[in-house]
């Protein structure tokens, strides 16, 4: 049992975690009286046929003929399962003792003598390599409590003495956090508005959440954030997840979009405001967007750029719109070339204050890995060549940028959770691999979310919750290295042809678009060009004849971009010409016809007044 119990400690991946759930509920096992007795009549006949259901298979036993309604009730159970197929009775099993036990994995590991560890990761041997005790340092012990918080077993205060000095980069360690823990949630958002962040909303054991958590990160304390209700308008704010929360004028928190129970019809817009407490709707002009969650809303200037989700009928989108935050204006954008696929669950990021990314996400029975890149001046979707070492199709991914690299964490494809943490080169799409965990740990969840910060005057990665099997509330954090940083870059530049093909290798069930406009393959080189960031020496080898040519190129080719939409214009201006021509033909045509059947109808008159002349009157 013990043996057991360890391993469910670092993370049971299936059927493992099944079987302890199932003995823990009294399945399979000696009966735990205590707990099943929790349990309503309908939950627990629903446990017993997901047990059968797993174990045995599909209900092939007769109906019982006695009387008892026990038996009556278990068999239509069971035999309501159908052919569900067994892991996914396993998985459904320990998901309905989750949201009626929610602790039930914390007492199960408390039965183990030792204390649980958390699990190690396994890093990527690139990254600089720790001292012993720098090492020792990061080992934080956690001993599960009854409410599934983590007490630690090490001194705090000298943990978080020593985070900002330690030589460990590229590697994910547990900062020792204290106050109460929010609840473990996927599908929340967060942001850092003077080093804090804050946690809004998610998923809880299927239930939408509404609290607003707060962690210090100089001290790494939890709190909750009490909201003001002695307002003159109180707003109360929808449980939700999968929206977005955007730091905005250094004190406030724009919550947009989102899942709930009740969704309305259109986006809504809500603000917190950091000195007040308050909760208030921030009212916006021009149409607004359908209600969704999932979607990307990424920050370029004063503008909210929305991409993609999924709306309350579950119809994956792939529509764009910009809300301006200064005028409140809602505006739906009409893009040029060939968009990404419907989708939600991915990430986005802006480059150079220009071009939006787009990378993965999913829509009901597939994931996607590949990149899209929208230029916003000229409002063009491409997709260019990717790259270095691809990453895997992912959805419920997170990301950050650090100046030119693009982290992203987390995310699963339907069938597992992503192990490693890849940074993308924005300047030159080239990828790499910053490091990679070990187990079903909260930093390979969907759902999880990422913000960047700072600690001691370098940049922090801070990671919060996720779900892969088991709703988690910890907190991990990486500091990226300056090799990290640039690491993409000795890849060198991206093809020339991007508009060739697609270098991704994708899900099998999916089709992947590989068709492009003439005209669109030298669009992502603009990144490059329009970048002027400072580079390091010796990884810019590009001659200053090349960006010249790049740029004549450019120039010619915004010069054709011009010329072209001169011409339709023309041809716009031709055609409603022509359709108002049209009109007064056809107006012409109803007029003659008028005139026919009347001429008709006089002759006919004429006709029958002759009749009458020549044989009626004597």
């Amino acid at each position: 049992m013990s043996t057991t119990m360890g391993r469910l400690s670092s993370g049971l991946s299936y059927p493992d975690r099944f079987y302890a759930a199932a003995t823990y509920a009294g399945f399979g096992g000696e009966p735990n009286s205590s707990v099943t007795s929790k349990f309503s009549n309908d939950v627990a006949l629903l446990l017993y046929a997901l047990y059968q259901q797993a174990t045995v298979g599909p209900c092939t036993v007769p109906k019982p003929r006695g009387w008892s309604p026990v038996e009556q009730g278990k068999w239509t159970s069971w035999n309501g399962l159908g052919s569900m197929a067994s892991i996914e009775a396993m998985r459904l099993f320990v998901k309905i003792l989750e949201e009626e036990d929610p602790g039930w994995y914390s007492r199960v590991s408390n039965f183990t003598s030792d204390p649980v560890v958390d699990v190690e990761m396994n890093h990527n041997h690139k990254t600089e390599v720790a001292t012993k005790s720098e090492i020792t340092m990061l080992e934080t012990k956690t001993v599960p409590t009854e409410n599934g918080n983590t007490a630690e077993t090490q001194d705090k205060d000298v943990m978080v003495e020593e985070l900002g000095s330690v030589g460990v980069y590229d590697q994910w360690v547990n900062p020792p956090v204290s106050g109460q823990r929010p609840k473990p949630r996927y599908e929340h958002a967060a942001a850092v508005v003077d080093d804090k962040m804050y946690v809004f909303g998610g998923n809880h054991n299927g239930r939408y959440l509404n609290d607003l958590q707060r962690l210090d990160l100089r001290n790494w304390t939890w709190s909750k954030v009490e909201i003001n209700s002695n307002s003159e308008v109180p707003v109360t704010v929808t449980p939700c997840a999968g929206h977005s929360l955007i730091p905005w004028e250094g004190n406030k928190l724009i919550s947009i979009a989102g899942h709930s129970k009740d969704p309305s019809e259109v986006i809504n817009v809500k603000a917190f405001d950091l000195q007040t407490y308050t909760w208030s709707t921030m009212k916006t002009y021009g149409k607004p967007p359908v209600s969704r969650g999932g979607q990307s809303v990424t920050l370029v200037g004063s503008n909210l750029v929305i991409f993609g989700g999924e709306d309350g009928k579950r119809t994956l989108l792939n529509d764009l719109h910009i809300l301006d935050l200064e005028t409140m204006t809602w505006d739906e954008i009409d893009t040029l070339g060939v968009s990404p696929s419907p989708r939600s669950d991915h990430a986005a990021a802006v480059h150079a204050e220009r071009y939006l990314l787009i990378f993965g996400g999913g829509t009901h029975a597939t994931c996607f890995n590949d990149l899209h890149v929208l230029d916003l001046k000229t409002m063009e979707w491409s997709r260019p060549s990717q790259q270095g070492e691809i990453p895997s199709p992912r959805a419920g991914h997170a990301g950050v940028t650090v100046g030119e690299s693009w982290f992203i964490v987390g995310g699963g494809d339907n069938k597992s959770g992503v192990s490693e943490t890849v940074v993308l080169n924005m300047s030159t799409l080239s990828w790499s691999v910053v490091t990679t965990v070990e187990g079903r740990v909260p930093l390979a969840s969907e759902g999880l979310s990422l913000v960047l910060s700072s600690y001691n005057g370098e940049d922090v990665l801070v990671s919060f919750g996720g779900y892969n099997g088991r709703y988690n509330n910890e907190v991990n954090l990486l500091k990226p290295s300056h090799k990290s940083t640039l690491q993409a870059t000795r890849s060198g530049m991206p093809a020339n042809d991007s508009g060739s093909g697609a270098q991704n290798a994708t899900n099998g069930t999916r089709d992947v678009e590989l068709e492009f406009e003439t005209g669109q393959e030298s669009k992502i080189r603009e990144i490059s060009v329009d970048n002027h960031e400072p580079q390091i020496n010796e990884v810019n080898e590009v001659s200053e004849h090349s960006i010249a040519a790049l740029k004549v190129e450019k120039e010619e080719l915004e010069l054709a971009l011009s010329n072209e939409k001169a011409q339709s214009l023309q041809l716009k201006q031709e055609l409603i010409e022509a359709e108002s021509k049209n009109t007064d033909l056809y107006k012409e045509l109803q007029s003659v016809r008028g005139q026919l059947a009347a001429e008709q109808s006089r002759c006919f008159k004429l006709e029958v007044t002759s009749f009458l002349v020549l044989y009626c009157i004597p």
